[in-house]
C-alpha cells in the first residue's frame, strides 16, 4: 500500500476507484461499514435502469445493507453528461453529510472522477449543428473520426473507444468550437472549490494477469444471471418503445445482440467481450495513472485478513 504523505485526509470525500472487476464494491461495502457511510457510484453505465447484469450493478447480498445511489435510475434512452453526474454526486454528498452520515464514491468512469474533481472546464459549450454533422460522419465511418482523433489529441484516443459514440464525437466537437483538443482543456482547468469536491483516492491496482482472471471469472456470472436475457428484453423494449437505447453502445451488449441475430455464436461472442473488457480495463488504469492517488492498494497478494486491517486504518486516518 503506497500513500501520498504530503496532503491531510481530513474532511476529505473518500472516494475508491481502479478498473472493472478490481473489487471496489467490496471494498466500500467494507469501509462503509466501519465509517457509517453510504456509497455514491461512480460509474456512467451502472446508472440505467433494465441493465442490471451487464453493467455489473451490485446486488442486494453485495451492497450487504449499505444503502448505494445513483445506480439504476435513469432511463436507457437518456444520456447523461459528466458536467450532470457530477452535479448528481455532489447533490448526493450533500444529503448524507446533511442526516449525519458519511459519504463513499465508488466506480471506474474517469471522465466522471475528474469532473467532481477538477470540474467541467470553462467554454465546454455545445454546437448542435457540428454534433449533428460529426454524428452522421460517425454512422458513415466512424472510424475516420477516431483516425482523427488521434491525429488532434492522441493522448485522449486511447481512452475512448471506437464504439463509445458519443464521447468520440464529444471530443470532436470540443475541438471544433474551442480549437484545443479536449486533453488540452482539462490539463490547463483549474479547481473551482465551489463546483467541485475535495477528494482522498484509493485506487485499487491488480497485476493484469490476475486482473484478467478477475475479469473472466466475472463474465461467465454474468451470463449464467441471465445477461442474454436482460439483452433480449432490452432489444424488445426499444422496438416497442420506437426510440434509440444509447445504453446498449456499452460493453457486451452490442456483441450479445449480434449473437441473438445470427451474427456470431455463443463462444465468439463471449471471446469479444472478454478483449474488450480488457481493453476497457487498461484505458481506465491509464487514465487513473494521470491522477493524483491518495493510497494505492496492492490487491494480489492481500489476504482477508490484511484488507480489514487496512480499512481499519483508512477509517482513523480519513474521519
Amino acid at each position: 500500500m503506497a500513500r501520498d504523505q504530503n496532503k491531510t485526509s481530513k474532511n476529505k470525500i473518500i472516494t475508491i476507484i481502479g478498473p472493472t472487476a478490481s473489487g471496489k464494491t467490496s471494498l466500500a461495502v467494507q469501509l462503509s461499514k466501519q465509517l457509517n457511510a453510504e456509497v455514491i457510484s461512480l460509474d456512467s453505465r451502472q446508472i440505467y435502469k433494465y441493465m442490471p447484469i451487464g453493467t455489473a450493478q451490485p446486488t442486494d447480498k453485495e451492497m450487504d445493507g449499505i444503502t448505494h445511489h445513483l445506480i439504476g435510475f435513469s432511463d436507457p434512452s437518456e444520456p447523461i453528461s459528466a458536467g450532470t453526474y457530477a452535479d448528481l454526486v455532489m447533490d448526493k454528498v450533500q444529503m448524507i453529510q446533511g442526516y449525519g452520515k458519511v459519504p463513499i464514491l465508488c466506480g471506474g468512469a474517469g471522465l466522471y472522477y475528474r469532473a467532481i474533481k477538477r470540474g467541467i472546464f470553462e467554454g465546454s459549450i455545445t454546437d448542435q449543428v457540428l454534433r449533428k454533422d460529426l454524428e452522421a460522419s460517425y454512422d458513415e465511418d466512424p472510424y475516420s473520426l477516431m483516425n482523427k482523433l488521434r491525429s488532434i489529441d492522441p493522448d485522449y484516443a486511447e481512452i475512448v473507444h471506437l464504439n463509445n459514440k458519443r464521447r468520440l464525437v464529444r471530443a470532436l466537437e470540443i475541438f471544433g468550437t474551442t480549437g484545443k483538443p479536449p486533453s488540452d482543456h482539462f490539463n490547463e482547468q483549474s479547481s473551482n472549490p465551489s463546483k467541485c469536491l475535495d477528494l482522498f483516492t484509493i485506487m485499487l491496482d491488480w497485476k493484469r494477469v490476475n486482473l484478467i482472471k478477475r475479469i473472466n471469472l466475472r463474465l461467465e456470472q454474468m451470463l449464467s444471471l441471465g445477461w442474454i436475457e436482460e439483452v433480449t428484453n432490452l432489444l424488445d423494449k426499444q422496438r416497442k418503445d420506437s426510440t434509440f437505447f444509447p445504453a446498449l453502445n456499452s460493453i457486451g451488449y452490442g456483441q450479445i445482440k449480434s449473437y441473438l441475430n445470427g451474427e456470431k455464436n455463443y463462444v465468439e461472442m463471449k471471446d469479444e467481450i472478454m478483449i474488450k473488457t480488457r481493453q476497457f480495463a487498461r484505458r481506465q488504469k491509464q487514465w487513473f495513472k494521470k491522477e493524483h492517488i491518495d493510497i494505492a492498494i496492492k490487491m494480489d497478494d492481500i489476504e482477508k485478513n490484511k484488507i480489514a486491517q487496512i480499512l481499519y486504518c483508512l477509517s482513523k486516518v480519513i474521519i
